[in-house]
This record gives C-alpha cells, sequence and structure tokens, in this order.
C-alpha cells in the first residue's frame, strides 16, 4: 500500500472552530489505515517545522489536502504553511528551480518539479451552496467550477510535478448544512479514489 499525507489546512475561529474539517481528516485517516495506507496528518494551525514538511511530501504517495474556503482561497495560516514549506523545498527537493533553463529562459515555466509519481486531492468546505457553482445564471461565480475556484491550489501542485485526484467538496456547510450526508458522500469519494486498481499500484 501507499503512504498518505494528510494537511489540515483550517484556521479555527470563534464562529468556525474547524470541527468539521478536523472530522473530515479524522475519517480519511481511519478508512485509509483500514485499506492499509501509513498515513501522517498535519494540522497546520498547530504549527510545524518546515523540513519536516518537506520530507513528508517527498515521503508521500499522496497529498491530501483538506480546508475551509476563506474569501475564496485557502485560509491564511495554510497560505503560510505553503509559503514556507515550498519555499524551503526549492533547494531541489521539491522542485529543481522553476522549469526554466539558461538555454531557453522563455520557456517551459512551472515545469521543474521533483514529486513526480505523486498524487495529491484537494477536499474544500465551503459557505457556498452547490447550486453557486457550474450555473452561468448565477452572478457570482458566472459559471464557474469548484476546481476554477481552487485553480491556485492546482497550480501549487503542479509546480511540483503533482498528479491530480478528484476534489471533494462539501457545501452550505454554516447556513444550510448537511453534514451526515456528506460524510456518506465524502466516505464514498475515499471508497472510489483510494480503492480503484489505478491507484494500489501507487
Amino acid at each position: 500500500m501507499s503512504n498518505i499525507l494528510i494537511l489540515n489546512g483550517a484556521q479555527p475561529y470563534e464562529f468556525a472552530p474547524g470541527t468539521l474539517n478536523a472530522t473530515l481528516v479524522d475519517r480519511a485517516r481511519a478508512f485509509l489505515e483500514s485499506q492499509g495506507h501509513t498515513v501522517r496528518v498535519t494540522t497546520v494551525a498547530e504549527g510545524y517545522d518546515a523540513n519536516a514538511e518537506v520530507e513528508s511530501h517527498i515521503w508521500a504517495d499522496t497529498v491530501i489536502m483538506q480546508f475551509p474556503i476563506n474569501w475564496m482561497g485557502a485560509p491564511w495560516s495554510f497560505k503560510k504553511y505553503m509559503d514556507e514549506v515550498f519555499t524551503v523545498g526549492m533547494d531541489g527537493r521539491l522542485t529543481n528551480g522553476d522549469g526554466r533553463t539558461p538555454e531557453a529562459p522563455k520557456k517551459n515555466y512551472g515545469m521543474g518539479g521533483s514529486l513526480a509519481g505523486t498524487k495529491y486531492m484537494l477536499s474544500v468546505t465551503f459557505n457556498a451552496p452547490r447550486e453557486a457553482f457550474d450555473d452561468a445564471s448565477e452572478p457570482f461565480f458566472q459559471g464557474g467550477s469548484v476546481d476554477d475556484l481552487l485553480r491556485p491550489m492546482h497550480l501549487n501542485a503542479r509546480f511540483f510535478d503533482m498528479t491530480p485526484l478528484p476534489t471533494f467538496a462539501a457545501f452550505d456547510v454554516m447556513k444550510n448544512p448537511e453534514i451526515e450526508a456528506d460524510f456518506a458522500r465524502f466516505d464514498a469519494h475515499l471508497a472510489d479514489v483510494f480503492v480503484g486498481a489505478e491507484h494500489v499500484a501507487a
């Protein structure tokens, strides 16, 4: 089986202490360990060692990033984690520069990653309802998908040559939560992604 790093990127607030994201992390860990995978969990808000996190990325066959969407992106503490860990890893462990060479200084930007063969999965929670996405008549996202909104996260992973797995999202978790249904969908998503033959070979 494979090595899986789970990053809990939630930033606790009084109105949103991060319980749902922590529970999703716990469910993922329990399921993956039951399937024989070896799991490491980093709870970003509790602190971390940047070099140890780089080594965990190298160790991992798959990285799961679990976080709430705050102001259309990752929480500030998770962004700080990425700033610190990814920057330290630019010594060749996560990427060999930015992909360009002196011979071709304008080509292949972003293609210097060192984590070829490593997969990643985004799992996010939203205050926004599911109906706000993929519908051109909705004025805010204007037909955009969840993955359109998460494009910066996908590009960060691509910078390290990581390969995406399908994204999971729980919607409307503050105003109209359907938590048990979200848990059931999450469990099914994990089973689809991690029990299939394409992942066992990782």
